[in-house]
């Protein structure tokens, strides 16, 4: 199973009406793409992606392989298949300063690699936010970018943070076209890193 025929860019939007980190995918056109939702209170992260907000099918589970994310890998199982489908792998101290992840297949081949496109934009941000009054609208001007390349460094995909009170939207756009597993893997690793990013700030 594999997320086929995407309109892009597609939108992350979270909800703010609840306490865990939920959010919706959806495409150019406003239909579900998924519907991903972070179990709470658990020591290694666990994600859950539905296919929709009623959540009436499990497409995929996410998880991590310990409980400190410094060098974590996020496992992804293809739940409709029972099978692995490949891992998110965080790169240990390149992502402290630069957010950093190697996108792996069920090989455990890496086939992309998601960089912050500017570091600045995160150090600014949780300078910013510090200062009273002024710091609740870092959302609106400070929103980093992210890109996803091969080994040869093309560009095939572009995420980025959209301004916002709350830092709750993200919209991904695809620039290069991809097979359909390929581009699983990435909408997959995006949506994990969407967390990870998000929770640091």
């Amino acid at each position: 199973m594999v997320l086929k025929n995407l309109n892009y860019p597609l939108d992350f939007k979270f909800k703010i009406t609840t306490l865990s980190s939920d959010f919706n995918i959806t495409d150019s056109n406003g239909n579900y793409v998924a519907y991903v939702r972070q179990k709470m209170f658990k020591l290694k992260e666990d994600v859950i992606v539905y296919s929709d907000q009623k959540k009436s099918q499990e497409l995929f589970r996410i998880k991590a392989d310990r409980w400190l994310d410094f060098n974590a890998s996020y496992s992804m199982t293809n739940l409709l298949e029972n099978k692995k489908f490949g891992r998110l792998a965080r790169k240990g101290m390149r992502s402290f300063w630069k957010a950093t992840y190697d996108v792996v297949d069920e090989n455990d081949v890496v086939k992309f690699t998601i960089t912050e496109d500017n570091a600045w934009t995160k150090f600014f941000d949780g300078l910013v936010s510090e200062i009273p009054i002024i710091g609740m609208f870092t959302g609106y001007f400070l929103n980093p970018k992210y890109s996803v390349k091969d080994a040869s460094g093309k560009v095939y995909f572009k995420l980025k943070k959209m301004p916002s009170f709350i830092g709750r939207r993200f919209q991904l756009d695809r620039l290069i076209d991809i097979d359909d597993e390929d581009e699983s893997l990435v909408v997959l690793s995006f949506l994990m890193m969407v967390l990870l990013e998000r929770a640091r700030g």
